[in-house]
């Protein structure tokens, strides 16, 4: 897109956000020449990150708190999907008839691209990451963005029409959606986000508004193995194209052994992307050459290093109960003879943590706690289990790993919750434990 259709243009940008994609939006609408107001409620000191990636752009700013004029006098909203859409400032928006639209909405309108959308409770940054290695290598022009921190604005001026984009997308991004990807992936459909959406039947319908708007010509692929997109398959079987994965059906012309990735949830993204290939009618061998050179994503059960014979993981992305049950099978499956030291805990969104709790009293040896209200819910269900060491920061918790473990154990940072009460978000949890890591001697 050339033209700069928003010259001119008032555009509230509604929450600038920690990972990056409110920055692209920022970045974007200034290219574009319009008058861009910024507005959090964060505090100017809480944002400065994300404000110094900005530096030197015309931007007025809004922070700490959010002003009323900001949505009447606007020609355009851009909000941050965290934003819930139930925000009284929406609702002042919609009454002086401004338009209220996400960066991804408004890629889906701009676009023109050939969008692959990938959702999903779990695996949704690897499952997307695949399918952008694998595609580029008979599209060159192929693009990933959405979830992972990249604005789709940001690509707005090198797409072009038909390109292929691959988007992740949170459930808080699909909520704005009026149109559906050409292809739409769902890896997975687990507890998570109870926090915003209070039942399970709210979150489910959340992410089906990946498929709501897809039409006849239309690919749909869901996890066969996951009850609640079998139910997906059938109903929309009549109006998607709808293809099905599984572990009991593994492609016979793709060789999928020494792969990379590790454990049945990284099989089960692998068929997604296999799948999506399929689709776009890229040769089995090509595929193949493609997953055994795919290294994964980083924060996701990634090794960092190892230390005096201790092996240690980053995998601050998973932050619910059930990724971090995941992580416990994946490293039993595949270091069968170490002890396994978890550093977890954090703030809950609303989430049960009695398996969690089962499966650490069973298969972990050490416990090192970071505090919240998620944290106080293990420690609830983990009564009698004495391996439970409390620290408060990061580096305390990998100081305290490093004098559990011996020689062949594994550490592996999985926290089963959310991160707001003590680092920025989960990425910056990530790069504290990796940080406390790599000073290790």
């Amino acid at each position: 897109m050339s033209k700069k259709i928003f010259q001119g243009k008032k555009v509230t940008v509604m929450g600038l956000g920690l990972h990056g994609g409110g920055v692209g939006v920022a970045k974007f609408f200034c290219e574009q020449g319009a008058e861009v107001l910024v507005t959090d409620l964060k505090t100017e000191e809480k944002l400065e990150d994300s404000i110094n990636k900005l530096k030197g752009l015309k931007i007025k700013y809004t922070l700490g708190k959010h002003q009323e004029a900001d949505f009447i006098s606007a020609d355009l909203i851009i909000k941050n999907p965290d934003v819930p859409s139930t925000s009284p400032y929406l609702e002042i928006a919609k009454k002086n008839n401004v338009p209220v639209e996400t960066d991804v909405s408004l890629f889906f309108k701009l676009s023109g691209a050939f969008i692959i959308g990938v959702t999903g409770t779990k695996g949704k940054s690897t499952t997307s990451s695949l399918i952008y290695h694998i595609i580029k290598t008979k599209y060159k022009n192929t693009f990933l963005a959405g979830n992972i921190g990249v604005s789709p604005l940001e690509l707005l001026s090198e797409v072009k029409k038909g390109d292929k984009v691959v988007l992740e997308l949170s459930s808080f991004e699909l909520e704005d959606l009026t149109q559906s990807p050409n292809i739409a992936v769902i890896t997975n459909i687990l507890p998570d986000h109870l926090n915003r959406y209070g039942t399970m039947e709210e979150y489910i319908k959340s992410k089906k508004i990946i498929f709501e708007y897809q039409t006849k010509k239309d690919h749909l692929i869901l996890n066969e193995d996951d009850d609640i997109l079998r139910r997906f398959a059938e109903e929309r079987s009549k109006i998607s194209i709808v293809r099905q994965f599984s572990l009991n059906n593994k492609p016979k012309d793709i060789n999928l052994d020494n792969l990379k990735l590790l454990g049945e949830h990284n099989l089960q993204n692998i068929l997604a992307a296999i799948e999506v290939a399929k689709i776009l009618k890229i040769p089995e061998k090509t595929i193949e050459k493609a997953l055994k050179t795919f290294k994964g994503v980083p924060s996701r059960q990634e090794f960092i290093r190892e230390v005096r014979g201790v092996k240690y993981f980053n995998d601050t992305t998973a932050t619910m109960p059930d990724a971090t049950i995941t992580a416990i099978r994946v490293f039993l499956e595949n270091f069968p003879n170490s002890r396994l030291i978890l550093i977890c805990g954090g703030q809950n969104k609303g989430l049960k943590y009695e398996k969690l709790a089962e499966i650490i009293r069973e298969r972990v040896d050490e416990v090192i706690m970071l505090p919240g209200t998620a944290s106080d819910k293990i420690k609830e269900n983990l009564k009698n289990y004495t391996r439970v060491h409390e620290v408060s920061l990061m580096q305390e918790a990998v100081k305290k790993a490093k004098e559990f473990s011996e020689k062949g154990d594994v550490v592996i940072l999985s926290p089963a919750a959310a991160s707001f009460n003590l680092f920025k978000n989960e990425f910056d949890r990530g790069d504290q434990f990796v940080k406390a890591v790599k000073n290790l001697k």
